[in-house]
Formats: structure tokens, sequence, C-alpha cells
């Protein structure tokens, strides 16, 4: 079975569009773009170099299918081969032109299409970028590995990692480290329902007793 890996760069406050140039996403005049370049080193070169180590197809949203094809088939590295060679599945409900090569249109049943595509034999699904297609996979639990790279920085505006509709889940830390330049490198699964408590004891005072009352009916 398949297993679908989300990897992101991400600012503090969530924010992880167009991490890695000026014209990478203007869209909603996000004026952002390239927050990430300040801060590589070999930590982080090191890391995603890890998680990027065994074999993979790509699974991506139409935005970032484009971004991708206008830049990689042109790139003659390591990267550049890779992503040439393996199949890319892209998630796209509206029209899309699939120049690049060993492309794999999803366009309808979108999530029990995953589903299948999970359940065949093959590479893992390999997610880069794809805010929109993010939101789909973490509303219906299709994501098993989750790596975030998380930026000293905030920008208050752009796309965002969790978006309205992310379900309640709990996740278990299986890697961290931090880089030289504060970037916070993080591997996540899925680690079933949340659980909660209480730090109050079973005696309350009146004065808490008063406080629910007033805030049940606010």
């Amino acid at each position: 079975m398949r297993k679908i890996i989300v990897a992101t760069f991400l600012t503090m406050d969530g924010v992880l569009q167009a991490p890695g140039g000026p014209e990478e996403d203007r869209s909603n005049g996000f004026k952002w773009g390239g927050w990430s370049f300040p801060y590589g080193d070999d930590i982080v070169n090191n890391f995603v170099g890890k998680i990027m180590s065994t074999p993979f197809d790509l699974l991506l949203g139409r935005r970032t299918y484009e971004i991708f094809a206008a830049h990689w088939p042109y790139q003659d590295d390591a990267i550049g081969e890779t992503f040439n060679r393996i199949n890319k599945y892209v998630v796209a409900t509206t029209p899309i032109e699939l120049s690049w090569k060993n492309s794999i249109l999803i366009n309808k049943d979108v999530v029990n299409e995953l589903r299948k595509l999970k359940k065949q034999d093959g590479p893992d699904l390999f997610v880069w970028g794809s805010s929109e297609l993010i939101q789909t996979l973490l509303s219906n639990h299709l994501v098993d590995v989750l790596h975030t790279m998380i930026y000293p920085i905030t920008l208050s505006e752009g796309k965002r990692l969790f978006q309205d509709g992310t379900v309640a889940q709990e996740w278990k830390l299986t890697e961290s480290v931090v880089s030289t330049t504060g970037v916070i490198l993080a591997s996540y699964v899925p680690n079933g329902e949340v659980k909660h408590g209480s730090f109050v004891p079973d005696k309350v005072s009146e004065a808490e007793l008063a406080r629910r009352e007033k805030w049940s009916k606010e």
C-alpha cells in the first residue's frame, strides 16, 4: 500500500505560499515570494535529501503542477532527473494542459480515486506545495506522513497549511531537528483521535461555577 507524504515549507503563522521565489505564486497579491531563501543551510538540505531518498511519485495540485512543469523539465540536476522520470499525478478540477511527460490527471471523484491510488502497488506519493490539495487530504485523513519545515518569520497573509475544514486529530512526532538558521524541521504521523482532560479538580469553587454559568450564556 502506498503512503501519501506531505512536505511543506511554512512560516511560523502557517503560510506555505511561494517559499521559493517572487514569481512562484503571486495569487491574491502575495508579495513575499522567496521568503525561505535566506535560511538555507546544510541541516535543511540534509533533511530534504533524507525525506526524498526513497522512491516516490509526485502528487500535485494544479497550480503546483504548472509551477513544476515550467521549471523542472529544464533543469539538469538530480532533482530534475528524478521529477522528469517519475509519474506525476495531478489533481485538477478545471482544465489543465499536461505538458510534462508521465503526467496523469485526476479530475473526478478525487477522494475515492486517491484512496484507490493508495491501495495500488508502487512508490509512495509525495506532495509538495499544493495548498488546496492538502486541505482535501487532511479533511479526509489521507495524509500518512507530514514533514514540516517551519521558518522563523511571520507574514500574516497568504495560503496556509491548516485552513477551515482541517479535522481534529493527534499527530505523533517521529523526528525533529533545528537548523543553524532557526528552521524547525519535524516529521509527524497520524496518532488517532484527540485526547483531552482537565487540570481543574473535581471540587470547584463557587466562583468557577459562576464563571461557567456566565460563559454558557454568551
